[in-house]
C-alpha cells in the first residue's frame, strides 16, 4: 500500500508518447530522485526510460491508481532544471514532442548506462625488510624486480602497463599483493577530459597576449556584462584574423574566476582541435578542466564527459551544437563562434538552431552570451540594429597585419586550356608555383567532392542519375565509382552508355579530386593533400593532416568547406577559390549571403602570419554583388544592399519562415494531402500569415520519397505555430504521408 503522503513525481517517458505521467517514488529511492533524474518506469507492460520533470506532480490522479518507479539509474540528475525549462521552450518553438527533445539532450551513452572505465593501479604497500628482500631475490626474482620498480615510483602506476614493460606475470604481482608489499586498487579513468586524441596534437604555447585597443574595448564590455550576473547577448563582429579568440579567452577567464561554467560552441568538428589546443594552453595550467564534445567521441568518452560536467569536475565544454545541452552548474558564459554557420541547425527532429538555443539558455541562466563571426548572419546583425544584441566590432587584424589582396579572375576570358589544368587559371597556376618556390603554403578551395560531377553520353544525351534521388551521380576516380552525395548510392563507373551502348562516355564538371590532379601537374614536386569527406576514412586522419600541414610537411591543401573557416595557419600566403559561383546556383534566398560569407571566410585563411597574403577568386560571374563586396571587404555595403532586398520580399530577418514538408512514396498522395491541408489553413487559421505553396521541393525525390512543401511567412512563431499544430491534430492525414514543421529553416532543398 502507498504511504499516506507518498512522493509523487512527473515523468516524461522517452517512448514517443509525448505525455507527462505521474508515478510514486518508493521510500528506498527518494534520496536518488531529483528533477532531471533518469528513471525506469512501468509503461504499456514494459520497462521504459523517463526523465523526472517535476518532484511535485501537477497531474490530478489519485495515488491509489499510480504505479511505482522501478529505479533511478544514477545518483545525480542527468539534466538540470534549467535544461528542463529549455526543453519545454524547444518543444513549443520547434514543434517537437517533449520526449524527443529530452532524448536529444541526453547522450545515448548516458541513456544506455555505458560502463565507466577503471584503471588497475599499483603502489607500494609496505617496506620489505632485508631478510624478505633477500628471499625474494633468491626464490622469486620476478617479484623482486617488480617490487623494486614500484618502490622507486612517486605515484601509482597502471598494472597492465608495468607488467608488460617488465615482462612479469600476473601471478608474481598477486604474490606481492598477498604479502602486503604492493597495494592494488582501481581508480576511475577519464576518457575525455584530458585524453581527447582529436586535440592532443595541438602544440600551442601558453603565452600572455596583450590585447589591442579594439580587443580590450570588447573584453571590457564583456566583463561588465559578466559582473552584473544577468543575461546580456553580444555580437562580436571581427574581421578574419582580428583576434576574436583572445577576446573569448579573456571573457572565459572572468567567468571562471567568478566560479562559473562556460560553454564554447564551434560549428564543426574541424574547428575543435585548434580551439581546444588554445584553450587548454591558456586555462588548464590554472587547474581548469576542459571537456571536448563532438561526434568523433566513443560512447565511453561521451559518458565520462557528461558526468564530469554534471558533477562540476569540469567547468568548460567545447563542442558542436549538442554541447549547448551540457549540464554545467552555474553557467556564466556561452560563446558561439562562427555563429553564421548553417551547421548549427539540426537537420532532423527536433530541428533546433544551436545559436538560438544558446541565446535562450543563456537567458535562462542569467549568463552572458557572445556570438562571434567575421561574417555575421543577417538575423544576428538585424537583432543588433534593433538593440536586442550589443554590437562589438574588431575592424583590423592583430599586429596591424594587412588583409589579403583579392584578385578576381574572369573565367570567361581565361585563355589557359592545357590538358589537365583546364580548371586552373594561368594567374592561379603562376601563384602556386611562386609560393612553392618560396616555401610558403597554399590552400585550394572547391565546395564540390569527387572528380567529375556528372557522367553523360554525347550520342543520346543520357545522364547517369541516382535511382533513389533527383540528382546526378558524381564520378569518383579513386575507386572508379559513380556516387550519390544525398543517399550514398553507388555503382561502378560505366565504360559505355547504359541507354544506347555508346562507348563515348563523357565526364563533365570537376570536383576536388580533379583539382588535386590538375595542381599536381602544375607543381609536380609539391606535396599535395586533399581533405574532404571522401578522404576521411580513418578516425584521426583529419587531425593528422592538419597537424602535418601546420608543421610544413604539406605544401598545398585542397579541400571543401571543411577547410574554409576558422583554421589558422601562419605560413599560408595563398588561397585559391576554384569556382566561386557554386554557392550562387542554389534555389535559396540566402544564396547571396552564403556566397559572400564563404568568400570572406576562405580569403581569411591567407596572410595570418608575418607575410602578406593573396587570394585568387575564379568566377564566371565577376560582377556579381556578393563577389565584388567580398573582394573589397565591404561588409557594411553588402549588408545595406542585401537587407534592402530582404525587406522588399519580406524574407528573414523581417519575418520568420516555417517550412512544412510533406513526403511519401506515392507522389499523388503527397500532393493531394498537401493541397488539402493548405486549403484548410487558408480557411480556418485566424492569424495573419502569408502562405506560399504547396510546391515541389527543389530536391523533389530523395531516398525514394517524393517531397512537397508549404511556406508560412509570419511575424511571431510563438503566436501562430500553436494554432497550426492544433489544426494539424484534427487533420486526417494518410499514414503513408509524413509531414514535418521546420521553424526558421536553413536548408531549402
Amino acid at each position: 500500500m502507498p504511504d499516506e503522503n507518498p512522493m509523487i513525481i512527473d515523468v516524461v517517458p522517452l517512448t514517443g508518447l509525448d505525455r507527462v505521467l505521474a508515478y510514486i517514488v518508493p521510500p528506498s529511492l527518494q534520496s536518488k530522485v531529483h528533477v532531471g533524474s533518469l528513471v525506469r518506469v512501468p509503461l504499456l507492460n514494459r520497462n521504459q526510460l523517463g526523465i523526472v520533470s517535476s518532484i511535485d506532480s501537477q497531474e490530478e490522479v489519485s495515488p491509489e491508481k499510480l504505479k511505482f518507479i522501478f529505479e533511478a539509474l544514477y545518483e545525480d540528475p542527468v539534466i538540470n532544471g534549467e535544461l528542463i525549462t529549455l526543453g519545454r521552450w524547444m518543444q513549443r518553438y520547434y514543434a517537437s514532442s517533449v520526449d524527443v527533445v529530452f532524448e536529444t539532450m541526453i547522450p545515448a551513452a548516458v541513456r544506455q548506462q555505458t560502463a565507466a572505465k577503471y584503471a588497475v593501479l599499483l603502489e607500494l604497500g609496505r617496506i620489505a625488510n632485508d631478510e624478505e628482500m633477500a628471499a625474494l631475490e633468491k626464490r622469486a626474482p620476478k617479484q623482486a624486480q617488480l617490487y623494486q620498480f614500484i618502490k622507486q615510483q612517486i605515484k601509482p602506476i597502471p598494472k597492465n602497463k608495468i607488467l608488460r614493460r617488465l615482462k612479469v606475470g600476473a601471478a608474481a604481482c598477486a604474490a606481492l599483493v598477498k604479502k602486503g608489499l604492493v597495494r592494488e586498487f582501481k581508480e576511475r579513468e577519464e576518457r575525455t577530459v584530458y585524453n581527447d586524441d582529436l586535440a592532443s596534437s595541438e602544440s600551442v604555447v601558453a603565452q600572455d597576449i596583450v590585447l589591442n585597443e579594439e580587443q580590450q574595448a570588447a573584453a571590457d564590455d564583456f566583463r561588465v556584462s559578466l559582473s552584473k550576473n544577468e543575461f546580456r547577448p553580444h555580437l562580436l563582429h571581427g574581421v578574419t584574423g582580428s583576434g576574436k579568440t583572445e577576446v573569448y579567452l579573456d571573457a572565459m577567464r572572468s567567468a571562471l574566476g567568478e566560479g562559473g561554467g562556460v560553454i564554447f560552441l564551434v560549428p564543426e568538428v574541424a574547428l575543435t582541435p585548434q580551439t581546444v589546443g588554445r584553450l587548454r594552453a591558456r586555462l588548464e595550467h590554472g587547474g581548469v578542466k576542459i571537456v571536448v564534445w563532438h561526434s568523433h567521441l566513443s560512447a565511453g568518452e561521451r559518458f565520462d564527459a557528461w558526468f564530469s560536467l554534471a558533477r562540476g569536475e569540469a567547468r568548460v565544454v567545447v563542442g558542436a551544437r549538442s554541447a549547448i545541452f551540457a549540464p554545467i552548474p552555474n553557467l556564466r558564459l556561452v560563446v558561439v563562434d562562427e555563429e553564421h554557420e548553417p551547421a548549427y541547425k539540426q537537420g532532423e527532429t527536433p530541428r533546433y538552431h544551436g545559436r538560438d538555443v544558446a541565446v535562450y539558455r543563456a537567458m535562462l541562466a542569467g549568463a552572458t552570451c557572445v556570438l562571434g563571426s567575421a561574417t555575421p548572419s543577417l538575423e544576428s546583425l538585424y537583432n543588433a540594429q534593433q538593440g536586442r544584441y550589443r554590437l562589438n566590432r574588431l575592424t583590423k587584424r592583430v599586429d596591424d597585419r594587412e588583409l589579403p589582396t583579392v584578385h578576381i579572375v574572369d573565367m570567361r576570358r581565361e585563355k589557359m586550356r592545357r590538358d589537365g589544368v583546364a580548371n586552373i587559371s594561368q594567374a592561379l597556376a603562376d601563384k602556386l608555383i611562386d609560393r612553392f618556390e618560396k616555401r610558403e603554403q597554399s590552400i585550394m578551395f572547391l565546395n564540390r567532392r569527387g572528380y567529375s560531377n556528372s557522367v553523360l553520353c554525347p550520342d543520346c544525351g543520357f545522364v547517369a542519375q541516382c535511382p533513389h534521388c533527383d540528382v546526378t551521380l558524381t564520378y569518383h576516380r579513386t575507386d572508379e565509382r559513380i556516387k550519390c552525395h544525398v543517399c550514398g548510392y553507388f555503382e561502378r563507373a560505366p565504360s559505355r552508355c547504359g541507354k544506347c551502348g555508346s562507348v563515348e562516355i563523357k565526364r563533365r564538371g570537376f570536383g576536388t579530386q580533379k583539382i588535386e590532379e590538375a595542381i599536381q601537374s602544375i607543381v609536380p614536386k609539391a606535396k599535395i593533400v586533399r581533405l574532404d569527406t571522401d578522404t576521411m576514412t580513418k578516425k584521426h586522419l583529419f587531425r593528422h593532416i592538419l597537424d602535418d600541414f601546420r608543421k610544413g610537411k604539406i605544401d598545398i591543401l585542397v579541400g571543401t568547406q571543411m577547410i574554409a573557416k576558422g583554421l589558422d595557419f601562419p605560413n599560408v600566403t595563398l588561397v585559391g577559390l576554384v569556382d566561386a559561383d557554386i554557392a550562387l546556383h542554389v534555389p535559396d534566398f540566402r544564396a547571396s549571403e552564403r556566397c559572400f560569407q564563404l568568400l570572406v571566410q576562405v580569403a581569411g585563411r591567407a596572410g595570418r602570419g608575418d607575410t602578406a597574403g593573396e587570394v585568387i577568386v575564379q568566377t564566371f560571374m565577376p560582377h556579381n554583388e556578393p563577389i565584388q563586396f567580398a573582394r573589397r571587404g565591404d561588409f557594411d555595403g553588402y549588408l545595406e544592399v542585401e537587407l534592402e532586398q530582404r525587406k522588399e520580399f519580406h524574407y528573414p530577418p523581417y519575418r520568420h519562415i516555417v517550412r512544412h514538408l510533406f513526403r511519401g512514396r506515392n507522389p499523388d498522395k503527397v500532393v493531394f494531402y498537401a493541397e488539402k491541408w493548405a486549403d484548410l489553413v487558408e480557411e480556418k487559421l485566424e492569424h495573419p500569415v502569408e502562405i506560399r505553396g504547396p510546391a515541389p521541393a527543389p530536391l523533389e525525390k530523395m531516398k525514394d520519397t517524393y517531397r512537397f512543401h508549404i511556406w508560412y511567412f509570419l511575424g511571431n512563431v510563438s503566436k501562430v505555430l500553436p494554432s497550426l499544430l492544433a489544426l494539424r491534430k484534427e487533420f486526417p492525414m494518410d499514414e503513408e504521408v509524413i509531414d514535418v514543421f521546420d521553424v526558421d529553416p536553413v536548408d531549402m532543398l
